[in-house]
């Protein structure tokens, strides 16, 4: 998700309560960790850096993944309501992928392109951060079904079904108004494609009733790729419900559990909610201002405004492990995992996680609560690259 606020102010407490210990250190470097959200794509198209050496101003890096024990980042071909309305979306997404390729082929001896989770231990045997491809918004499909398989042929393993607003697939969990009350006749068709494919079907940021329509299409487990507990968020429908939750664990699906302030603070989600329903709200008031050929407000205003309005609030890493131990209680360890959005929420993340360098401190404020190892690897990673081997194999077509 991106979310385009000021940088937050709050300060790290390297000192916190959770600091990594030799053993946490050494369970990081030796699991498999696997973030299905890193928003590094479209940053870097609004300010590019080279990833590849130390970015001090990004939350990814290839030297902080190392420091971190990152094996598997899937970054995020994100796409907005607004270019799916002007009809940019495609070329955005295809734009995102080229700058992660051309992140590998600057640095073939730190990045690696994943396509499979078979070819996980080979190549981060020798240093490699492995970058896999996540579409969040299926804007780019448009209402043309062969661009599944061409985005599948361009690496894209999961795809989050719509996001800020209803698009031609599904609807989305933050506008007030619902389009198709679930997953819309071609939605339908994308989630059959998508499992005929092998790709993930993705319900981070859909309704509770498109999330329910894509869990009981879908052949093969799905994923909520970035979602936290809206047993902490009541009104934040954006956080995925104990219902929703519960049906993608028996779907033999999993929650990858995001760090970012916006969802995993009550007072962040509230801000969060208001400030996607005020963007849908912007966005449609200019659009009418086009149509009536009047000139458009700024969104560099609109912007600025919001964010004096709405600052971040003190969160702590506490907030990302009870989001955790809840769904490993709700659901069981075998469904839960993590998705984080570093460089998506505009530096707005708990003290001891601002960076992908920080994931001995989440291992060990696990290992403070009393998860296992063992059940720390599944978190980790283990569970995901299980979940995208079962879509995969169940795929009908050659992977």
């Amino acid at each position: 998700m991106r979310i385009v606020v000021a940088l937050c102010s709050l300060t790290l407490a390297i000192g916190s309560a959770h600091a990594a210990d030799e053993r946490a250190v050494a369970l990081a470097q030796d699991a498999v960790i696997v973030d299905t959200h890193i928003d590094a794509p479209g940053i870097l198209m609004e300010r590019w850096a080279d990833l590849g050496v130390a970015a001090p101003d990004r939350e990814f890096d290839y030297p902080r993944a190392r420091q971190g024990g990152l094996d598997v980042a899937f970054m995020s071909i994100y796409t907005s309501a607004r270019q799916d309305a002007d009809g940019s979306a495609r070329q955005v997404a295809d734009t995102m992928i080229d700058g992660v390729e051309a992140l590998v082929q600057r640095h073939p001896d730190k990045f690696a392109l994943l396509r499979s989770p078979k070819d996980v231990e080979r190549l981060r045997a020798d240093g490699h951060v492995l970058l896999a491809l996540g579409m969040e918004n299926g804007a780019p499909i448009g209402d043309d079904l062969s661009q599944l398989q061409r985005f599948h042929d361009r690496g894209v393993r999961y795809i989050t079904l719509a996001h800020s607003a209803a698009n031609r697939i599904a609807d989305s969990s933050y506008a007030i108004e619902r389009k198709w009350h679930g997953l819309s006749p071609f939605g339908k068709r994308v989630v059959t494609e998508m499992n005929r494919l092998g790709i993930m079907v993705d319900v981070s940021h859909v309704s509770d009733e498109a999330a329910r329509d894509a869990i009981a299409l879908s052949t093969v487990p799905v994923i909520a790729s970035h979602s936290a507990f809206r047993h902490f968020t009541p009104d934040f429908e954006r956080n995925i419900s104990d219902e929703v939750a519960k049906a993608v664990a028996a779907k033999g699906g999993v929650v990858q559990v995001p760090f970012g302030i916006a969802f995993v603070n009550p007072k962040g989600a509230a801000n969060t909610q208001a400030y996607f329903r005020a963007v849908n709200a912007f966005n449609q008031h200019n659009a009418a201002l086009k149509a009536a050929g009047k000139p458009l407000e700024s969104e560099e205003a609109f912007e600025e405004a919001w964010n004096q309005a709405h600052p971040a609030p003190a969160t702590k890493i506490d907030a990302v492990l009870d989001q955790i131990d809840y769904a490993v209680k709700l659901i069981g360890v075998d469904h839960v995992g993590i998705g984080s959005d570093f460089d998506g929420v505009s530096g707005e993340l708990p003290d001891g996680l601002r960076t992908v360098a920080d994931f001995p401190n989440l291992v060990a404020g696990l290992q403070a609560r009393g998860h296992s190892d063992a059940d720390i690897r599944k978190i980790l990673g283990g569970n995901l690259l299980r979940v995208w081997g079962e879509v995969e194999a169940g795929a009908k077509v050659k992977q």
